[in-house]
């Protein structure tokens, strides 16, 4: 009698573990004290979907006890298409805190799009400030700044969807930084009104189809760096130079195969003249055979050829008589 009554309790403990792991009994009980009325019927049909009931039940009640209507389909069906259910009711929660007009629809399309939409709120009641990287910008003297600025921004919940991000509003304002430095004549006109950029960047609308609005643009810091105009000077005075070198040696080289040129020519004539100088005498020797040259005609040629040859030393014996 004893041991079956235990098999029995034990029987009917199994039973009711098992049953409290499956129907969250003690989550029904705590939405019905908090005003949610769930029927117990809609949690297990969540446990059949694979849908963790707490991850739906919370953020209605806190939702419910914030007074803002939530349908609880809404919730299953934005955590089944892979959103963030407790972050969206929060930001409902903050943005009706904070006054702000947003719908659980548009909140869960923030949320489905990626963006963190209570940090959208938060950054919507608390603007955030934004540093921008160092920017390099040459004005017209030739003399590159280096600027950063600090961009206050708040968060514009009808454009977070397909609105463009926090990059976008940085390379914008790099932008306007780059183009105000750029149309300075002197960068002194910028050192002495740093306000300027500020203004030309605002006077631009940069926040025209991002997801923020910007209020203010504030340049943090302004230096002085390389004279970009004398480098790019010193640059082509460079190149100048060696575009003159090139020349100059391509005129050497033309001048040097001239000179080669011209001295081939003259070694050429040398060969034609001492290959005519070795016929003369076969010439002579032919004439005196055949008669055409006699041999008091070959002596008066021999004596001539003498006389000018003295008559040649003796103009060099002059000539470097005269040198000394």
């Amino acid at each position: 009698m004893d041991i079956g009554f235990l098999i029995v309790a034990g029987l009917i403990l199994i039973g009711l573990f098992i049953l409290f792991s499956i129907v969250p009994v003690g989550l029904w009980i705590q939405a019905w004290a908090s005003g949610v009325r769930v029927p117990l019927t809609t949690l297990i049909g969540m446990r059949l979907r694979r849908i963790p009931p707490a991850r739906i039940i919370y953020p209605l009640i806190n939702a419910t006890k914030a007074g803002i209507p939530v349908e609880l389909n809404k919730l299953e069906s934005h955590y089944l298409a892979g959103g963030n259910v407790d972050r969206v009711v929060n930001a409902l929660i903050a943005a009706q805190k904070a006054g702000i007009n947003l719908t659980f629809d548009r909140a869960a399309a923030i949320d489905l799009a990626g963006r963190d939409v209570l940090e959208a709120v938060q950054v919507s009641v608390n603007p955030k400030v934004i540093q921008t990287p160092m920017v390099a910008a040459v004005a017209k003297d030739g003399i590159q700044l280096l600027a950063t600025a600090r961009i206050t921004v708040r968060a514009n919940i009808d454009r977070l969807v397909g609105g463009a991000g926090e990059e976008t509003i940085i390379a914008r304002v790099g932008e306007g930084i780059v183009t105000t430095i750029g149309s300075a004549s002197s960068h002194k006109d910028v050192l002495e009104n740093p306000d300027m950029i500020s203004k030309t960047v605002l006077e631009k609308g940069l926040d025209a189809g991002t997801a923020f609005e910007i209020l203010s643009v504030d340049i943090a810091d302004v230096d002085v760096g390389k004279n970009i105009g004398a480098q790019l000077q010193i640059d082509q005075a460079e190149a100048d130079k060696k575009i003159a070198q090139a020349k100059a040696e391509e005129r050497r080289a033309m001048a040097v195969a001239a000179e080669q040129e011209m001295r081939a020519k003259v070694e050429e004539m040398r060969a034609k003249l001492v290959e005519a100088q070795a016929a003369v005498p076969m010439a002579l020797a032919e004439a005196l055979k055949q008669g055409n040259l006699g041999v008091m005609d070959y002596y008066t040629l021999k004596n001539i050829e003498a006389d000018t040859d003295m008559r040649e030393s003796l103009s060099k014996a002059a000539g470097e008589e005269e040198e000394r």
